[in-house]
């Protein structure tokens, strides 16, 4: 029996990939933000003439550090599955046909993948982006072969 959230295959199908969001890279990804977030409130406190621009930036470290924290169980637990006809997002029942796909590419560390249709999927904080964009591109790849043949 497969776990809860596993996706249902169909019998012709076979899973070629699992796609986790790396801790590492979330925990980073968050630590960039905080650092960004900081120097701007620091900046725009200072410039409006406020003598504690050091309040704005403990204040944007201290909420995205939050934010990062509240997060991480739901997105550290999501699951994309690439099969030899599909992606199937973390619901486990949503998925994006291999067909479909017209670009998949890095995007800031991420993996966007872009339908014909222009629907967008983002895969987050991704170890190897460069990876999995190979992945999901080889697999498409190959559907488009066995279809044509």
């Amino acid at each position: 029996m497969p776990p809860d959230n596993a996706p249902i295959l169909e019998p012709d199908e076979t899973q070629l990939a699992t796609f986790r969001p790396d801790p590492g890279r979330y925990w980073r990804d968050h630590g960039v933000m905080a650092l960004g977030l900081m120097a701007l409130a620091g900046l725009v406190i200072w410039l409006i003439g406020s003598p504690y621009p050091a309040i704005g930036s403990l204040g944007a470290i201290l909420a995205v550090g939050l934010r990062a924290a509240y997060l991480a169980s739901e997105t550290l637990g999501l699951r994309w599955v690439l099969t030899n006809r599909r992606l199937i997002l973390p619901d486990g029942q949503s998925a994006v046909m291999l067909r479909d796909v017209e670009r998949v590419r890095p995007f800031l560390g991420d993996v966007q993948v872009i339908t014909s249709a222009g629907d967008k999927h983002l895969l987050k904080h991704m170890a190897d982006a460069e990876g999995v964009v190979g992945k999901i591109t080889a697999a498409r790849g190959q559907r488009a072969e066995r279809r044509a043949s």
